[in-house]
């Protein structure tokens, strides 16, 4: 079996390093990823993808990504279950195995 995920698209706001209480950072971010094709307007569409980045990827992006900065993701979808109003939710998310700059106020780059 394979979960494998590989997005390009627009940091939409600053990113911001999370330090938990065991030492690890982690980095939320939300992609937005232009689909490939327009719509019945004539317009392309934009899905917005929540990702998780940890540790050094985490702190690599965070140092030199700003919102609007084009950027590369493979990683693996996640999916969380919690309850509300009685009624289970599923979200899903990428978890980053690795980051490429492919655009940004420094040359791009690659982190693992």
């Amino acid at each position: 079996m394979m979960n494998q995920v590989i997005l390009v698209g627009r940091l939409t706001n600053e990113p911001e390093i999370i330090t938990l209480e065991s030492g690890k950072t982690v980095l939320n971010i939300l992609l937005a990823v232009q689909r490939p094709y327009k719509n019945e307007e004539g317009n392309y569409e934009t899905d917005f993808i929540d990702c998780e980045l940890w540790n050094s990827v985490a702190n690599t992006t965070c140092e030199y990504c700003h919102k609007g900065d084009l950027l590369g993701v493979k990683g693996r979808i996640k999916t969380d279950y919690y309850d509300k109003e009685d009624e289970t939710r599923k979200v899903m998310s990428v978890v980053a195995e690795k980051v490429t700059f492919l655009s940004s106020s420094n040359e791009a780059t690659e982190t693992e």
